[in-house]
């Protein structure tokens, strides 16, 4: 199956998720999250404004920013940047992305401890497939960064393998709304 074939067919099973199916496996995968090792340990978390067919990140967005430093993305141009988290600066942004305002202040991507990635597809191996246009290769792959990389997917977009190309970034961990065991 090629990239675009597998985007299409995770875009129609993301949406056909109900709005109560995506909160509890959100919930789910956010939890997990909190429970890691690196999580506990991070005092910067770089983390991501959710579009509609990802994980809702809203509640966690929350909770996350009164016990953490959180930044979250940028997008401007080809680049994307963090900022610090401050919902009175959000606003809409590139591709109806809710992102910081020009009045936000600049993290500086060594100061981020744990980044947690959105993605299309993940491997267990921790490759990740995105939307196409390069923006967390390009960011996670600059000198400075080191933080721990967190992917984070519903169950059904964990897949056995992916297309990769030399430019992909893999993560760390992948975490999904799977039951464990």
């Amino acid at each position: 199956m090629t990239k675009r074939e597998l985007r299409a067919m995770l875009r129609v099973r993301n949406r056909a998720m109900s709005p109560e199916a995506r909160l509890v496996a959100s919930r789910k995968i956010f939890n997990r999250v909190e429970g890691l090792e690196a999580f506990a340990a991070a005092r910067t978390v770089g983390f991501f404004c959710s579009l509609p067919d990802e994980p809702d990140t809203s509640e966690a967005l929350a909770r996350w920013s009164d016990g953490k430093c959180v930044a979250v993305p940028r997008v401007e141009g080809d680049t994307m940047r963090f900022f610090r988290y401050d919902p009175r600066t959000q606003r809409p942004g590139a591709f109806g992305i809710e992102e910081p305002g020009p009045q936000a202040e600049l993290c500086d991507p060594g100061e981020l401890d744990l980044i947690v990635v959105p993605g299309v597809a993940f491997t267990a191996a921790g490759q990740r497939m995105g939307r196409g246009r390069g923006y967390y290769d390009r960011y996670l792959s600059q000198p400075g960064v080191r933080a721990v990389k967190v992917g984070v997917c519903f169950a059904h977009q964990l897949v056995v393998s992916l297309p990769v190309e030399p430019h992909d970034v893999t993560m760390d961990r992948v975490v999904t709304d799977a039951p464990e065991g």
